[in-house]
């Protein structure tokens, strides 16, 4: 059930509806049970899975506060982990690492076939068994106390908005929220429709309207120009971040509708002026999880420099490793990784223009850009041969074929709306981030009416209505 169908619509209503005219534990029943079709919707076995989690490091949670010696404390946060690394190995990885040992034994001319396990990995999982995670080391570290509602646990792993995509929540931010009776206003609920609006908008009229181009193009990319390569690889930028912000959007959006707060995870990363910028910006709940509990445990840059530079790389490796079993993500991760790295150990000797502030903002933004694009090739493609011949043969441009745009779903109709929704968003996502500078217009009622209107026709006229799943579903 995609937050962008008919079918989400009849069941958010439904949902909402029951959530107003209901209080205590009867509301938090209704949202779970919710929450439990809303996953169910996807798969009905795997409902299992996060029963086990949820009752898993429930029970550690509590065994570690009730716990007094120090070891003790270890052990029960250390099955806590084991149980949940498990779930992302056996689903997630098993198949991968098998695969992995048997390519590089035929390297060295051994026959190793080991079998393949025949799973499809649950949606979502990545996203809350990393929550689940936070939850024990956090009450492990007595940061926070063990929760003793097992009700209010359950929603806080499988709260239906963000369980699939995130953003992954902390335990001291989501949890007392449960506590609590939220509080449901009109300005909330308005508040809540414009971003779910925005997050539709970016989803349908952008992220899905050129996907069929990007697939087309990183498909079979040895068929095509350094031109179509490289507007694939700009195009499918503009798509991962309008889809996976769009979704977050929705998220937070409906959340709001009924009196909860989810975490910031976009802050308009494109306009980054760094990659270290960039990832404070970019699905910042996933960047602050990896550095609160990989980077700094690792001892962050609190040791010498070839250690700290080796903790940034092992954090952005594993952090690629996170978003999919197969090495292009490794690589892409490494990469962010060396980025930070190169950046670091260059600072002192990067020219300055103190003079001309502006250009030296605009070329370090452009700059950025380019090179979290580049990234984003070995992101994309199906394996390191196609990422490599990628990244390796985007010059020269050479000539693009305008019937191959026709082929990927740009018409002469709607591709000049689809420039129009891309520019209108980076003009909105720019007024986001500056927030000083936005005109006096928008202040007005009747201009922001409008506004609304507008992106409501881009939804209706130029959205996309197939069904297309969110991007990082799949992790």
């Amino acid at each position: 059930m995609l937050f962008n169908s008919f079918q989400f619509l009849c069941f958010f209503v439904v949902v909402w509806l029951l959530f107003l005219v209901t209080r205590g534990t009867p509301r938090k029943v209704i949202l779970l049970i919710a929450s439990y079709y809303f996953y169910m919707c996807w798969s009905t076995r795997y409902i299992f899975v996060i029963w086990g989690i949820t009752l898993i490091d429930y029970v550690a949670g509590l065994q570690i506060e009730k716990a007094e010696r120090v070891g003790r404390r270890q052990l029960y946060l250390g099955l806590s982990l084991f149980c949940n690394l498990s779930l992302l190995v056996v689903f997630k990885y098993f198949n991968f690492l098998t695969g992995s040992f048997r390519s590089a034994s035929h390297l060295f001319g051994l026959q190793y076939d080991p079998p393949l396990l025949a799973i499809i990995l649950p949606v979502g999982l990545s996203f809350h068994t990393f929550q689940a995670m936070s939850y024990t080391i956090e009450v492990y570290r007595r940061r926070v106390p063990a929760e003793k509602n097992l009700l209010e646990y359950a929603l806080y792993v499988a709260f239906f908005p963000q369980m699939v995509a995130g953003p992954i929540e902390r335990p001291y931010e989501l949890l007392p929220q449960f506590h609590r009776e939220p509080k449901v206003t009109y300005e909330g609920v308005r508040a809540g429709m414009v971003q779910a609006l925005w997050g539709l908008f970016k989803k349908m009229v952008l992220a899905d309207n050129v996907a069929d181009f990007v697939k087309l193009i990183y498909g079979t990319p040895r068929h095509y120009s350094g031109a179509a390569l490289v507007l694939a690889t700009l195009l499918f930028s503009i798509q991962i971040y309008c889809d996976f912000s769009g979704y977050t959007d929705i998220a937070l959006g409906l959340a709001r509708m009924m009196g909860y707060e989810l975490r910031i995870n976009f802050m308009q990363p494109y306009f980054s002026r760094s990659v270290g910028e960039f990832w404070r910006r970019w699905h910042i709940s996933l960047s602050t999880w990896f550095r609160d509990y990989v980077y700094i445990p690792l001892g962050g840059n609190r040791v010498k420099l070839s250690r700290h530079y080796a903790n940034l790389m092992i954090t952005f490796v594993i952090s690629g490793l996170w978003h999919g079993a197969n090495w292009t993500f490794v690589a892409w991760g490494f990469l962010h990784g060396l980025y930070l790295v190169i950046a670091q150990a260059t600072a002192p000797f990067m020219p300055r223009f103190a003079r001309l502030p502006r250009l030296q903002t605009f070329l370090k933004t452009v700059v950025t850009f380019a090179l979290v694009t580049f990234a984003w090739i070995f992101f994309r493609a199906n394996n390191l041969r196609d990422s490599w011949f990628i990244a390796t043969h985007l010059l020269p441009l050479g000539r693009l074929d305008p019937f191959l745009l026709k082929v990927g779903g740009f018409s002469r109709a709607t591709a000049p709306y689809l420039v129009l929704s891309i520019i209108a968003m980076f003009v909105v996502e720019w007024w986001i981030a500056h927030p000083a500078l936005v005109p006096r217009l928008w202040a007005r009622p009747v201009f922001r009416a409008l506004a609304y209107n507008a992106c409501i026709y881009a939804i209706v006229f130029f959205g996309f209505f197939g069904h297309r799943d969110f991007i990082y579903f799949q992790f």
